[in-house]
């Protein structure tokens, strides 16, 4: 009998039940199939009992209901299923403030403020800490750039963070380098693309047409990404590395994506078979 294989997707009542996923859902899905295993998308809400492996890959909106997917990630700890990445890791990758913990065990991470409140007096308290006069305000718990704003002096708020947020110094290599994002399964590199934003955006989402490449890390982004894996510490199934370069052309990381990263696999000269393996081994394990 096949391995049966749950991969997550939106809630039907999340407006991103009505994006791409579908897409990439089949991407990911054929490779997994080919390979013998029985894949079944499932929305993140529903039950998830009797399956062998269930992959949280899709599971874009849960940030719109956090409290939620912190309590379905909760239940499936409990009830013993095979989820990778592990529960825990489900759970704190979920609230940004993890890149604080990461800065402190040595990983290179964007210079970031956390507040309670994005207002004014926050704002131009982070730009004179940071010495910077654009700005990044965003929630804690967040994806595709949601509710996330690029500041200056002077500027609107219109549709900042209302809840808890993070403020970070605006990357000015962003708008011509990009944000490369490295993609790792079970610990090693597979392959890598840059994320451009759209002239006139800084956003390099899909969903707000960031134009996206495959690319070749140089060596000093190898090393970065493997730190922050290090500083991490946890047996991951998949990761994806988020960075971009400070003003002195130092690689720092954005985010580490280990919920529903998007991986790219259009981009990957290996065609997903290290992701296949990856898969092949949490079910061996």
């Amino acid at each position: 009998m096949s391995r049966r294989i749950a991969i997550l997707t939106p809630d039907p009542a999340d407006r991103d039940y009505h994006s791409r996923w579908r897409e990439v859902f089949e991407e990911e899905s054929a490779l997994l199939r080919r390979a013998g295993f029985a894949v079944e998308a499932r929305a993140w809400t529903d039950e998830l009992d009797g399956f062998d492996l269930v992959l949280p890959l899709l599971a874009w909106g849960y940030h719109r209901a956090a409290p939620a997917w912190r309590e379905a990630v909760a239940g499936w700890a409990a009830r013993g299923l095979n989820v990778r990445n592990p529960p825990d890791v489900l759970g704190w990758n979920v609230d940004k403030s993890y890149l604080g913990r990461l800065a402190e065990s040595g990983a290179p991470v964007v210079p970031t403020i956390y507040v309670d409140r994005v207002d004014e007096a926050a704002l131009h308290e982070a730009a004179a800490r940071f010495g910077s006069a654009e700005l990044i305000a965003k929630p804690r718990v967040s994806a595709s750039a949601w509710m996330t704003i690029r500041w200056s002096p002077g500027g609107s708020l219109d549709g900042a963070p209302e809840k808890p947020a993070m403020i970070q110094p605006f990357l000015e290599s962003i708008l011509d380098e990009g944000e490369p994002s490295l993609i790792y399964f079970a610990g090693a590199f597979s392959h890598a693309v840059a994320k451009v934003p759209s002239p006139g955006d800084f956003r390099v989402q899909p969903e707000h047409r960031g134009i996206i490449a495959p690319y070749a890390p140089a060596a000093d982004e190898i090393a970065a990404a493997e730190t922050v894996l290090a500083a991490v510490g946890e047996d991951l199934l998949y990761a994806r590395i988020d960075l971009c370069r400070d003003a002195t052309g130092k690689p720092l990381l954005m985010e580490i994506e280990l919920v529903e990263p998007d991986f790219f696999l259009s981009g990957d000269p290996g065609k997903g078979a290290a992701f296949v393996e990856a898969v092949v081994g949490a079910l061996a394990n």
